[in-house]
Formats: structure tokens, sequence, C-alpha cells
């Protein structure tokens, strides 16, 4: 059981080292993290029900993780080389590309949401 508590205690550390690390050094992860909190306000003003709360909520949460992955696969590709290559392109691009898409899930959910609520 002491191992067990062990790993996660190392676990939690290094995800608060990499939520850190992304917070100070990504300036897109930041604005998504000030995008979320004015998002979850807006979810607890505003009359919705429990699921749309929580829908809103995980998707805010979805959009920085797959900024967090992002992030991940752009540091790995420039470690790996400085010179541009056209997979690595397309890699980042497409981790780009799935940060945007999830941001589109949230923006779709909030707009169902609001039409419900006219």
């Amino acid at each position: 059981m002491r191992k067990l508590f062990d790993h996660l205690k190392d676990r939690t550390r290094w995800s608060w080292q990499g939520l850190s690390a992304t917070w100070r050094e990504e300036y897109s992860f930041r604005a998504w993290g000030w995008a979320n909190l004015v998002s979850g306000a807006l979810a607890f003003l505003l009359p919705l029900d429990s699921a749309e709360k929580a829908l809103i909520l995980a998707l805010g949460i979805l959009v920085l993780v797959a900024e967090l992955f992002n992030t991940a696969i752009e540091r790995a590709v420039d470690h790996t080389s400085t010179d541009h290559h056209v997979l690595a392109g397309q890699a980042k691009d497409a981790a780009s590309a799935a940060v945007a898409l999830t941001a589109v899930a949230a923006g779709v959910a909030w707009v169902v949401i609001l039409f419900g609520l006219l």
C-alpha cells in the first residue's frame, strides 16, 4: 500500500510540474485557461441544469487537455530537430487542429444550450 501512495505522490508531482510549466510558457494554454474561467462562471450564473453545466465544464477541461497534448507534441518535435521536415510540420498541425476541433465542440455545446434557453 505504501508503494501505491509513493507512486501516486510522484505522478501528482509530475502532473503539477507539467501544468505549471505549460501555464508559464504557453500563451495559448493561459488564454484557454482564462476562457474556461469565464465559461465556467457563465455556466453557473445562467439558469442551466446540472447536465448542461457538467457538459460545459467537461468540454472546457478537454480543450485544456488538447492544448497540453499539442504542447507536448510541439516540444518533442522541436527537441528532435530544428530542421524543417514535412512530417514534423504535419504532426504539429494535427495537434493544433485537435485543439481547434475540441474548442469548436465546446462552442457548439454553448450555442445549443443558449438556444435552449430562448
